[in-house]
């Protein structure tokens, strides 16, 4: 026998094993270590694998095999889930799916599709092992969250191709499609920390909200925390910290949204915005040593808010279109004109600039140059707006923290901004 067949057919019992391993512990005790019965354990899900990998090596011989035994296997789970039904009154086809999928990846594996077979085994595993955070986040999701999101992901696969990808309108400063998917970008990146918060639960700690909240607003975060630390001046570490770290992972997010958009913008980004990162992170660490364990609720609108509503992502596309045509008319005034919108924009969005500068690029509307510094320039001016309210709600004690925080990220970035004329002179 070959070695080549010997490895499948290993790889083949070792898949089915492991799969029926996960359904055996997830149900191997009901209420009070009391067994659970179970359709189908480890060796029979292996012998289901094994099946497979023999149906696809007789079908040489026999061309209807697989068929037959697919059949006859779906017969044996629908008369098992039958009887689970009606003797234990339970519903759930989870194992009985599983099964299915078991036999066709041992036929996957004799057909020389081993890694694909394994790549697939373990995503079913990991997603047999998500149903109980699964279950938390259906938990948090309300009804509009869900309509929200289905109505913007088919306006997202529905409408946008079909948006004319050309510039229209007066002086011909509005692209539809790119400004639609501007919006869908930022509302996905937002909408990764919302599902965090909704789903882990902003209880868990200042910390842990700053880190996810910064995804979404970090000015958001820096207004929230900033009032409820004059309830709880004694914490202040835990609020620095918090408010340190959504600002940080601000840095972060700007130059993934530039990298979506435009390589060669993120490209100058990377050293200035991941030492500023870097930076950032390191303060936070040295400040979170000295925290306390504090648990508080923070629900800001802005935080609150689902991203993915269809009136968040016409806002955002409308602010996108709005930055893209002024930097269009005032680049004919030099780079300073770019620079001027930037700072403008950066009192209120960063996010709408730098993927506003980055496409600007591409279109060769505005130098390499002049978008790097306009990205730069908005974040700057995002951060001493944040600086400032971070004084105006929450007092000089904190407010000196987070100035030296931002004088040290902000340093940095500057210092790799210096680094980048001597890499790329």
């Amino acid at each position: 026998m070959e070695n080549h067949v010997i490895q499948s057919l290993v790889i083949a019992i070792i898949l089915g094993f492991a799969i029926g391993m996960q359904r055996t512990m997830a149900h191997l005790y009901k209420q009070e270590g009391r067994p659970k019965t179970l359709f189908a354990g480890s060796r029979t899900f292996a012998l289901i694998s094994l099946l497979g990998f023999l149906s696809g090596q007789l079908a040489t011989l026999a061309p209807y095999i697989v068929t037959t035994i697919a059949v006859a296997l779906v017969i044996l789970i629908g008369l098992s889930y039958l009887a689970k039904t009606f003797l234990f009154q339970k519903m759930g086809m989870t194992t009985q799916i599983t099964a299915l999928i078991t036999y066709l990846l041992g036929l996957m594996v004799f057909f020389d599709l081993r890694e694909y077979a394994v790549f697939i085994g373990v995503i079913m595993i990991v997603l047999l092992e998500s149903k109980p955070k699964l279950q938390k986040i259906e938990q948090h999701i309300s009804p509009d969250d869900l309509n929200a999101t289905v109505l913007l992901l088919a306006m997202t696969f529905l409408i946008l191709p079909v948006l004319p990808n050309e510039m229209t309108g007066p002086y011909s400063l509005f692209n539809p499609y790119k400004t639609w998917l501007m919006a869908v970008i930022i509302a996905a990146v937002s909408f990764i920390g919302y599902v965090a918060i909704k789903a882990l639960g902003n209880k868990r700690g200042i910390l842990f909200t700053g880190i996810f909240g910064g995804l979404i607003s970090s000015t958001a975060i820096s207004i929230s925390l900033s009032r409820i630390y004059l309830t709880q001046k004694m914490f202040l570490q835990n609020f620095v910290a918090g408010i340190a770290i959504a600002s940080t992972f601000m840095f972060l997010r700007v130059l993934f949204e530039a990298y979506v958009i435009n390589q060669k913008v993120a490209l100058m980004l990377v050293i200035p915005y991941l030492m500023a990162t870097f930076s950032g992170l390191i303060y936070v660490y040295l400040i979170y040593q000295r925290t306390q364990p504090l648990k508080v609720e923070v629900e800001p609108i802005e935080i609150a808010k689902n991203p993915l509503q269809l009136s968040e992502a016409i806002k955002f596309g409308l602010l996108f279109g709005v930055i893209y045509g002024v930097t269009t008319l005032v680049h004919h005034y030099g780079d300073i004109g770019v620079y001027a919108v930037s700072f403008i924009s950066g009192l209120g969005d960063v996010d709408a600039t730098a993927l506003s500068l980055s496409q600007l690029e591409i279109d060769q509307k505005i130098s390499l140059t002049a978008s790097v510094h306009g990205i730069v320039i908005a974040s700057v001016t995002n951060s001493l707006v944040k600086l400032g309210i971070v004084y105006w709600l929450g007092g000089k004690t904190i407010g000196m923290r987070i100035s030296l925080f931002y004088l040290i990220a902000l340093g940095m970035m500057g210092i790799g901004l210096w680094v980048n004329t001597l890499v790329f002179p």
